[in-house]
């Protein structure tokens, strides 16, 4: 019986009690009405890089989503002299998409290089790196809405894009939008082959260029592909620290009212996101998401962690998880480790950092049947 260890870049986790795979629209669309129709628990899963799923498995259906298919469409009325509009299917891989769109001179993805998983999931997640973020580009999501079983396409404007998160994740107040991408619709740019302006600094160091430079698109891509694989963020078997699910931890956003207690010199900066964590006094519960402040700051979780005694390398005795030998903000499988020591380390984590800066951490993967 297949297991989500076999499913997952993570590489922990027992067996669903059904597995679905979904290779074509129609097939997708079938299985998740069933499943949508049932009284039974179900799961919809992309590549599983971004999932961490329990010992006992998962006790209903689990849909893999592996369908394929980039599609160029006509140009609309409003569409730029430069735009390109593309469609692509949930399950197309999205490195394998970043490539593609690379390789034809469009522009728009070159910075989200070498980041696992599928297209489908990269709205979800609103996936971001080096300077850009999907929501840059998302024109659109096809749905089918598991509570209506209505098929629908979703604008960008009714996506809720904001780090890390969208309208398919439940928020502080709102419920997630249950149901399952089919396919997403790009706007990327045609701009003979140079990339958007580079946006990050360390990419443009990499680089050799100031920020705002346009360079060729496959510099870039090479260049965040080196970025990420010495971060062990690019996925290789030979390698122990690239089974991870990438970022562990999100960087946290605070209120300024609640930086008293970060010293001066950890790295922030300034963001219009809601704030999602706070400092909070030791030994006291987190109190409520704060009311919207002028300028919220953004936090490096990787600094938090390494700061608050958690080196790189680092685990528990007798554990198989461990933090990344090369970055702070993985946990890795360095070689049977089961999901409850990946929960456990995270726990210890979230505690140190907590206890040091009264920060609270927010994970970054999908927790599916943990709970930290």
């Amino acid at each position: 019986m297949t297991s989500f260890a076999e499913l997952t870049t993570m590489s922990v986790g027992g067996p669903p009690e059904r597995l679905v795979e979904a290779t074509t629209g129609d097939k997708l669309l079938a299985a998740a009405r069933e499943a949508f129709s049932s009284d039974e628990p179900w799961f919809v899963l992309g590549g599983g890089s971004n999932l961490v799923a329990s010992d006992e498995g998962f006790p209903g259906t689990v849909i893999r989503v592996g369908t394929r298919g980039v599609e160029v469409l006509e140009r609309e009325a409003d569409d730029a002299p430069t735009d390109v509009r593309i469609r692509v299917a949930a399950g197309e891989p999205w490195e394998a998409l970043v490539a593609l769109t690379v390789e034809r001179g469009w522009s728009g993805l070159e910075a989200l290089s070498g980041i696992p998983g599928s297209t489908g999931a990269a709205p979800v997640q609103n996936i971001g790196a080096y300077g850009q973020e999907v929501s840059e580009t998302v024109v659109s999501v096809d749905f089918l809405d598991a509570d209506t079983l209505d098929f629908v396409r979703i604008p960008r404007a009714n996506l809720g894009l904001a780090y890390r998160t969208s309208v398919f994740k439940p928020g502080p107040v709102d419920p997630a939008r249950r149901g399952v991408v089919t396919a997403v619709e790009f706007r990327l740019s045609d701009e003979g082959g140079l990339s958007q302006p580079v946006a990050y600094d360390q990419l443009a160091r990499a680089l050799g260029v100031p920020l705002g430079a346009r360079v060729p698109l496959a510099d870039v891509r090479a260049r965040v592909i080196e970025l990420r694989a010495s971060k062990g963020m690019v996925l290789d078997p030979s390698d122990r620290d690239t089974f991870s699910s990438g970022s562990f931890f999100t960087n946290p956003i605070v209120a300024r009212d609640a930086l008293d207690g970060i010293p001066v010199d950890a790295p922030r900066w300034e963001t219009e996101e809601e704030p999602q964590d706070r400092a909070v006094p030791l030994g006291q519960t987190p109190a409520p998401p704060p009311a919207r402040t002028p300028s919220p700051v953004k936090l490096s979780a990787a600094w938090l962690i390494e700061h608050a005694g958690v080196p790189r390398g680092f685990h528990l005795p007798g554990s198989g998880a461990a933090i990344s030998t090369k970055h702070t903000l993985a946990i890795t499988n360095r070689g049977g480790a089961t999901a409850e020591d990946v929960a456990e380390l995270a726990r210890y984590v979230q505690s140190r950092v907590a206890a040091e800066f009264g920060v609270v951490l927010q994970p970054e993967p999908v927790l599916l049947g943990l709970h930290l």
